[in-house]
């Protein structure tokens, strides 16, 4: 089975398992994005940060929904910080994937011990 981008997944989760040993699990999501943001361009990965997403239905305000990450204009990166990832934050990722038109999100929490890196599927969307 191959997976969804999987150089470019393999190349940022290097990048995400890199920051977790340099800062820790004790920062936060601004400066875990500094870092990050900064291995991305070491790794010459074109990036958006703090990505605005254009309304997804009539009537949505303008910026209502920003990713933290968009690499490579195709995987949505959401970076928390906290003592668990609860089904709310899933259904941001999804809500974000729905809205980009994008196939995959990478959700990723770096105060657990262990850095886990949860993949997110749209169905939706055909490759």
């Amino acid at each position: 089975m191959k997976l969804i981008y999987q150089d470019t997944t393999f190349k940022v989760n290097g990048i995400l398992f890199s920051v977790h040993n340099d800062l820790g699990r004790y920062r936060n999501e601004q400066q875990y994005s500094d870092a990050i943001e900064q291995k991305l361009k070491e790794n010459n990965l074109n990036y958006k940060r703090e990505y605005i997403l254009p309304a997804s239905f009539s009537g949505e305000s303008a910026g209502r929904s920003k990713v933290d990450f968009l690499i490579e204009d195709k995987i949505i990166l959401e970076i928390k910080a906290k003592d668990f990832i609860t089904k709310e934050d899933y259904y941001q990722i999804r809500r974000y994937l729905d809205s980009a038109k994008k196939k995959l999100g990478l959700l990723v929490n770096f105060r657990n011990k262990a850095l886990r890196i949860k993949r997110i599927l749209n169905s939706n969307i055909d490759e």
